[in-house]
Order: structure tokens, then sequence, then C-alpha cells
């Protein structure tokens, strides 16, 4: 706890909140509305959730008298039988509107198609075993976007478990799990033994799942290399070579489809994603499935040039990594960074069989936060 000196100051009660004198020597206003939000008694301790329903007051709250004793903002309350003791150094947390500080709003680090031997790499069974490792693992995720984790079991349950220190296995319109492998009848270029391009997983989905887990089972065919690339990597330097071409990507919406006989998924994407600092945070791209576009012509003129320079772009050698995935190898990345595709292989050749699920970035940022603070409900 924070040692302060007393305000010299009472504090003075003004219409719907009053002003109160800090450490600073300055005098800071403070809602009515908020303070009684915020009394400590309105929270529940087991919980960690507001009990107190605000909703309920009669009238709005207003002090009758507020005071400092020692160090805490006694509030007596018009209208309501209650007391509120607020502490002067939690008070100092909110004297001037700021966001709480995030341990998840990390700093991306962007890499290139030389990343390879440097791609952090975790033990699947020593994850399940060590909660500050898992924390190591995912703070890896959010900062590079892309982790590889060895030792997987040669199960359905090893991705479910291994989804499941992250947060829920989510659906999308392909079930819970999709198997990558070659179908007789395929509704997807995935289940093909053709080239894969570069793209980003179910763009149609209006909220497209954040992490993707593929856990190669087998592969032993000829050809099927993966390619990968950081999406962050392209789109800063995307912006860097036309800023013109970066505005356009990622401020017009465009529309993206995915259609088979039962379903028929739509949504509206803008190719760069920005974040709330206006950092790229991630693409949505997918040549197969942009939809027919209905943007006005004249702005194709300068949509469609600039997506095309993008899309070239993605591909250029100096982003593309190129490795070939071994059995017991899952890739994690992040589905809203980095694009991922295929070369063709022979399916004849052997077998090549991958496994893959979902799951939220929101918990991903949940579960480190978890891992490595303690959050504003200390027990």
């Amino acid at each position: 706890m924070n040692v302060m000196t007393p305000p010299i100051a009472a504090p003075v009660l003004k219409d719907k909140g009053l002003e109160l004198a800090l450490s600073d020597g300055a005098s800071h206003y403070f809602n009515y509305f908020w303070l009684r939000d915020n009394c400590p008694s309105s929270f529940n301790a087991d919980t960690r959730e507001r009990s107190f329903d605000i909703f309920h007051l009669d009238t709005a709250p207003r002090a009758q008298t507020a005071e400092v004793v020692g160090d805490a903002l006694k509030i007596t309350w018009a209208d309501e039988d209650h007391v509120t003791r607020f502490p002067l150094d939690w008070l100092e947390a909110y004297k001037t509107p700021a966001r709480r500080p995030d341990p998840a709003d990390l700093p991306r680090k962007a890499w290139y198609g030389d990343h390879y031997p440097d791609v952090p790499r975790f033990s699947q069974p020593e994850l399940l075993a060590d909660p500050a490792l898992r924390a190591k693992w995912i703070e890896a995720l959010l900062v590079e976007g892309f982790v590889i984790l060895t030792d997987m079991p040669n199960s359905d349950a090893g991705i479910t478990e291994t989804a499941e220190m992250i947060g829920q296995v989510r659906p999308t319109f392909f079930g819970d799990y999709f198997d990558v492998k070659t179908h007789i009848n395929p509704t997807n270029t995935a289940y093909t033994a053709s080239a894969l391009e570069l793209h980003t997983d179910t763009p149609a989905e209006e909220h497209a799942p954040g992490v993707q887990f593929l856990h190669c089972r087998a592969n032993t065919v000829e050809g099927g290399y993966s390619l990968y690339a950081d999406g962050v990597a392209v789109a800063n330097d995307f912006r860097l070579r036309d800023p013109e071409g970066f505005k356009v990507l990622s401020e017009v919406p465009v529309p993206f489809f995915c259609e088979h006989d039962t379903y028929d998924m739509r949504s509206r994407q803008t190719i760069i994603e920005l974040d709330r600092h206006g950092e790229v945070s991630g693409l949505t791209i997918s040549q197969h499935m942009l939809d027919i576009s209905d943007l006005e012509q004249e702005l194709l003129d300068s949509w469609y040039p600039a997506f095309c320079r993008f899309g070239k772009m993605l591909q250029e050698e100096k982003y593309m990594m190129t490795f070939l995935m071994k059995a017991g190898e899952c890739m994690v990345f992040d589905n809203h960074r980095i694009v991922h595709g295929r070369a063709a292989y022979t399916a004849e050749s052997g077998d090549r069989y991958l496994r893959g699920c979902y799951t939220d970035r929101a918990e991903v940022r949940s579960t480190y936060r978890a891992l490595v603070s303690e959050g504003r409900f200390k027990k």
C-alpha cells in the first residue's frame, strides 16, 4: 500500500460529485454514481462480481457528508442508510481516466521467413504439468502469434486437452473439430491434395475463431510443405511501402462467403485489422472465400489493385516460412494474424492427417491474465 500524505483541504461537495485533493496537491473530481457503484461493499468477495444494484436506488446518489478519516475518504450518503469508506491510495489509481493495466496487452514481435529455427517450442506433457510454463507458452503466442508444441499424444483427445489449457474448444460451421486429409467429396480445398494459398480460416464467420490448433498425426507424403507468414510483419511493411493501399485495406469492409448444401455463411471484414492503438493486429484474407464484391465500382478501382499488391507481398520469400510438419507436433497460432497454406502433395505417396480445432483470442488473454496476475480482488 502506498504511503500517502492526507489531503490538506476537506472534500468539497458538488451537485453531482465531490472534489478531493490527493497526493499531487491537485483537486480531483469524482462522480457520485461512480463512487456509490464502486463502494468496496458493492462487491461479493466470493463471486468477485458487483452485488449492489444501482438500478434500485430511488434517487440519484448524493453525499450528505464527506470527510477524510486517516487514510480513507468517508462518505455518508443522503437518502439511504449507507456509509462508504474508500482507501485514498485506491482513489489515487482513478484520479485521471485510464484503462486498467492489462498484462495481456503485449507488444507484438514481427517475424520473417527465416524464423523457423527460432519458433518457440514447448513439450505438451510439460505444459500440462506446469502452470508457469503454460504462461510462457501463452506469452509467446501473444507476442509472436505462432508456437510449435511437441510430444503430442497420437489420439483424438490430445488436441482437446491441449486446447483446454487455454480455453474451450470453439465450434465453427465445420463442427467442433476438422480433419485435414483427402476426402472423396471435398467441401473445402484443404480436403484435397491441391496447393492451398495463404489464408486465414473461416473469414465468412462474423467473428472468426482466434486461435487455431493443428495437430499433425501423420505426414509421410511427397510434398505438402506447410507455409506460414506473419500478417503483422507483412502489413507493417505494406503500410510503409503503400500507405494509400494500407488505408483502403484497413478501412473498407468487403464480403466473404462460405456456401455448401447445409450452410450459407456470410460476413464483412477489412483485410487488415487494427487494434485500439492503431497497430496492426492481424488479417482476414482468403482468396477462395472472397465473395463477389458489392462495393462501388469506382472504389474497386483502388481496392482491387491494393488487394493484389498486398496478396503478392504475402507470398514474397522474405516473409514465407516453409517447413514440413512432423507427426507428434501441433501448430498453435493466431488465426487473425498468421496466414497459412500448403504446397500440393501426392496423395498416393503416403499418409497425411492433421486434426484441428479452435479457441478464441479473448480466452487466451483471459487465461494469461489469470496465470500472471491476481486481478482486482485479491484473496
